[in-house]
């Protein structure tokens, strides 16, 4: 009977993904047991009145499902299990979220969503990482096998120093299985039949391939994406919310996985106060995260009684890749997903100790990565600007050193290209003042 526990269980609609995709496969519904586990009792039992009433819709009420409150009860939620499912927030959006959006606005520095790199990835990860070795300290006393699959961000960080405690972790995001469809789908071409290679970072892995029949479908789609560009930028233009991420096709010759807003922050090219310009011209919603967390907050006062009052609640399995994971273990049937693990030579020309995104197998072995070789040498030079603050700041976090933050924030690609070393060194001491007690002490 496999165990899964989720940690953040609070995340009502995203543990009705992640259970309810569990509990909607044949393979391993019939003996589950899950346990959720949060540190907030009102969500806690708003999650667990919701998967219950899955339970029973979907599989008779087979599942044994158990609900844990506080870190005191941590470890007995963690006992036995086989999967733990990760999906904390630490410092949720208030204060935390606010904080790192706004003290850096008062040094001119803007950000768009701010949870994986940049000032307000590391200050997250700053937070976050702690959290996770006392929870990796359970682990190691009470399952020290289980597999960890990890959907917080900044998933390199979070990932990287989990495997250093000696977990068996994966990374898991959303931007792999639809990169593809959504690229062919935005240019209006077909998305039937395709074969695909990712392989980069987390928010930062490339299309390396695209095809359909042996036929190379890259020309055809720089084609149309530098065409639906210049038409947005023409006078009187239709903006998309692509053009970030067209432009760098344009430049660097490859997609990138994740989102336009994001990308806007991770390279030194896009938010720019001597050209302000840039973020009308393409686009790029600055403030986006902090805009989506109010609406994610007002819709869920509205969704709430919605799903916790509907006694037919019912769910179709997800494109997340958790339960797959789980149901490849336990039925040893292969499932190919992309994940985040320790580079270890996979990608030859990014450090071994990176974490990176590539293909991976999955069956009764576990999480197996597949060897990608060298990036193009402009890629892996990309994201090493990435991996060089994720190094640093794992790092600092481990050691608690506050000269490791600024080390960390001294290598942000958009950070150092906006702010003196001085500023920089000026906005961490702000901002590990204003996060007070949800941060530890820094040496």
């Amino acid at each position: 009977m496999p165990k899964v526990t989720f940690i953040g269980a609070g995340s009502t609609v995203f543990a009705k993904n992640i259970l309810g995709d569990c509990l909607s496969s044949p393979q391993i519904s019939a003996n589950l047991e899950l346990a959720l586990y949060d540190i907030d009792g009102v969500r806690l039992a708003e999650s667990l009145q919701m998967v219950e009433t899955l339970n029973r819709n979907l599989v008779g009420g087979r599942a044994r499902i158990k609900a844990y409150l506080g870190t005191e009860n941590r470890k007995e939620a963690l006992r036995g299990a086989h999967y733990v499912v990760n999906a904390i927030q630490v410092g949720g959006y208030e204060p935390s979220t606010v904080i790192d959006f706004e003290i850096p606005k008062k040094y001119g520095l803007r950000q768009t969503i701010a949870d994986t790199l940049g000032i307000g990835g590391l200050f997250r990860a700053l937070r976050t990482i702690p959290v996770l070795m006392d929870l990796a300290d359970d682990i190691l006393e009470v399952c020290p096998e289980v597999w960890f699959l990890n959907y917080s961000n900044p998933m390199a960080m979070l990932t990287m120093a989990l495997l250093r405690r000696g977990i068996k972790t994966v990374g898991l995001c959303h931007s792999v299985q639809v990169c593809a469809d959504h690229l062919l789908s935005s240019l209006d071409l077909p998305t039937d039949n395709l074969q695909w290679k990712i392989a980069g970072i987390n928010h930062m892995a490339w299309l390396l391939e695209l095809s359909r029949g042996g036929v190379d479908l890259y020309p055809e789609v720089k084609r149309r994406a530098a065409a639906k560009n210049a038409a947005a930028l023409a006078e009187g233009g239709t903006k998309h919310d692509d053009m970030v991420r067209f432009e760098m096709l344009r430049r660097f010759g490859y997609y990138i996985t994740e989102s336009s807003e994001h990308n806007a922050e991770y390279t030194p090219y896009w938010i720019k106060s001597k050209y302000p310009q840039l973020v009308d011209q393409y686009n790029i919603p600055l403030d986006e995260y902090p805009r989506r967390c109010r609406e994610q907050i007002t819709r869920w006062a509205q969704m709430r009684d919605d799903i916790l009052m509907d006694h037919t609640l019912t769910h179709q399995r997800s494109l997340e890749y958790g339960s797959h994971i789980i149901e490849a273990i336990e039925t040893d049937v292969p499932y190919r997903i992309g994940g985040n693990v320790l580079n270890d030579g996979l990608i030859t020309n990014l450090p071994s100790e990176a974490v990176v995104e590539v293909a991976c197998l999955v069956d009764r072995n576990g999480v197996q990565p597949t060897v990608v070789g060298k990036l193009p040498a402009h890629l892996a030079a990309l994201n090493l600007t990435n991996i060089n603050l994720q190094i640093v700041g794992v790092e600092a976090a481990l050691s608690r050193s506050r000269e490791g933050i600024y080390h960390a924030a001294y290598l942000d690609p958009h950070t150092s290209a906006e702010l003196s070393l001085g500023d920089i060194q000026l906005l961490c001491d702000d901002l590990i003042a204003a996060h007070g007690d949800w941060l530890p002490q820094y040496r």
